[in-house]
């Protein structure tokens, strides 16, 4: 159904922009969510060819695609550079073959090593996922991981904490004790190695899970950090228009069956109150390294709530968990590896 849908998705695309008259300016697009680096060329190119028509592409703009390793083919590098893609963050993980096949990824280490090899010629900002804390990888195997990491053309790492779904193939084989998850302690001390060693590679991190090298920071993501306005297009797509957020029907089904119909997609919508603004404000503002504004964090709250909140956070950094910089609240390095815990205690 790859051509049905498609149509539907630049239907959607095309009646967003009836709103508005001449192009709107975009700053990122991201191209995410399964795999679209298996897109057909002549898809993607009618896909791409719709948002040139609604959008204003600046030669600035950042226009990443997630890529899966064992998808890169020089011809599909070819036509993403042809559409304007100029970012891709790739889908590594580990470099463990049997590591790759609990986690139910297609791709082998050689894959990821030639999928990096081939992009490197034709874009200069390549970005990797890794996962720490995956079963049977020892710390010796982590740090050797991140040796090679920092040793290929990359500009952007992402380091993100395992997260273990119920019902999943790598769930069964935990709970039968099949594999074996690293303790806690490890993967803190870990966390904390490599915050310094990527730092001392020349990759700075400036929210909890990225690292990147001056100048390459994902733009896109830090829209949604920062509580920017975006807009998503396609099945289940979740929008912020700055003050709501939506998100489109997730069956397939209903969602061409509305488009051809001409009725909305979003199936969702949250008007937020003041409290779950301040909750997304604490949430991910201290993900960032540069914090946020206390008094960002105290606009809208009564008389009573800013005194609790005052109060958490002379607890916090008396504690070592924060520090205040300039009407900042910042994580500190022991407060990184608690991060959840600490938003928690800042909420009202």
């Amino acid at each position: 159904m790859m051509a049905q849908y498609n149509r539907a998705l630049c239907m959607e695309i095309e009646r967003y922009g009836r709103q508005f008259i001449g192009k709107q300016p975009i700053d990122t697009i991201f191209m995410g969510g399964g795999t679209p680096s298996t897109y057909p060329a002549d898809l993607l190119l009618d896909t791409s060819g719709t948002l040139r028509k609604i959008f204003d592409f600046s030669p600035t703009m950042e226009f990443t695609i997630e890529v899966n390793p064992c998808t890169v083919t020089p011809e599909r590098l070819a036509l993403w550079k042809e559409v304007g893609i100029n970012r891709l963050s790739i889908g590594v993980q580990s470099l463990k073959d049997q590591v790759l096949q609990n986690l139910n990824r297609q791709q082998s280490a050689n894959q990821v090593f030639y999928a990096i090899e081939q992009a490197s010629g034709m874009f200069e900002n390549i970005s990797v996922d890794l996962i720490i804390g995956l079963p049977d990888v020892s710390a010796s195997d982590w740090k050797a991981l991140l040796n090679t990491m920092v040793a290929l053309p990359l500009m952007h790492m992402s380091v993100y904490f395992l997260t273990i779904h119920e019902d999943t193939a790598l769930y069964y084989k935990v709970k039968k004790q099949q594999v074996t998850l690293p303790c806690d302690d490890t993967i803190i001390d870990l966390y904390h190695w490599s915050i310094e060693f990527l730092a001392q590679h020349g990759f700075v991190q400036y929210e909890v899970s990225n690292f990147a090298r001056p100048g390459y920071q994902s733009r896109h993501n830090k829209v949604y950090w920062e509580r920017k306005p975006y807009k998503a297009f396609g099945l289940g797509a979740c929008s912020f228009d700055g003050s709501a957020r939506l998100q489109n029907e997730k069956n397939l089904t209903a969602y061409l069956n509305a488009i051809e119909q001409e009725q909305s997609v979003t199936t969702y919508y949250e008007q937020l109150t003041h409290k779950q603004i301040y909750i997304e404000r604490v949430m991910l503002g201290i993900r960032q390294s540069q914090g946020v504004l206390v008094g960002e964090l105290l606009d809208d709250l009564s008389a009573d709530d800013q005194i609790k909140v005052k109060e958490q956070i002379a607890s916090l950094i008396d504690h070592g968990f924060i520090t205040q910089q300039h009407d900042h609240i910042k994580l500190t390095p022991l407060g990184l590896s608690v991060e959840n815990t600490i938003a928690l205690r800042l909420m009202l």
